[in-house]
């Protein structure tokens, strides 16, 4: 159960602009928006910064910086924010398949040699404490230019943001990305978007 209920998206009407941001990127306002709005300079903030990072006109795929964001959130534990990057992944154009194959990017064929380094950059970078080392940043780079290696460590670092919020609130997991969650996540321990507290499933 939420520690505190997201609100009606209508209910800040002025952020109505912020929250088509969120609408383009996943196909709705997730709870974590909602439960924000009690304070809209938050949101417009965090929309600023979300776009930023997420530029269609970036050097780093959209969806693979998705991909990344799941990797980071899976690091933190938030399967809150592991559910969202994956639709949000799919919505921006990584197939199917290479979404199933997600755990398996280290020996599969639809990841690159850079894709599988720039992964395991994001479970280091968002592990905690920090698990970047000198041999891993020459890995990386080896594959990115170093303009690659800010907009990809800019996409870990935003839900950074959303894996400490949504965990604090224990913000509940809407049913789209639950679903995905249930069909591609099981294997990793996945608890239909719960969050643990303690030992036991809130």
């Amino acid at each position: 159960m939420a520690h505190l209920e997201p609100l009606p998206a209508s209910t800040t009407p002025e952020l109505a602009d912020d929250f088509a941001i969120f609408e383009r990127i996943l196909g709705f306002v997730p709870n974590s928006l909602l439960t924000m709005q009690r304070k809209p300079e938050i949101v417009r903030g965090f929309g600023v910064l979300t776009e930023a990072v997420m530029a269609a006109d970036g050097e780093v795929d959209q969806g693979f910086k998705r991909l990344l964001a799941h990797f980071a959130s899976r690091a933190a534990g938030c399967q809150y924010c592991e559910a969202h990057s994956l639709i949000a992944a799919k919505i921006h154009g990584i197939s199917d398949e290479k979404v199933a194959a997600v755990w398996e990017y280290q020996t599969s064929p639809l990841y690159t040699e850079a894709e599988r380094v720039a992964l395991d950059y994001a479970l280091a970078a968002g592990s905690v404490p920090n698990a970047v080392d000198e041999p891993l940043m020459e890995r990386m780079k080896a594959h990115w230019t170093e303009n690659q290696i800010v907009e990809i460590l800019g996409a870990i670092c935003l839900y950074g943001f959303l894996n400490r919020w949504n965990d604090s609130m224990a913000t509940s997991l809407e049913s789209a990305p639950k679903a995905l969650g249930d069909e591609v996540l099981q294997r990793g321990g996945w608890t239909g978007g719960k969050h643990v507290s303690e030992g036991e499933f809130s």
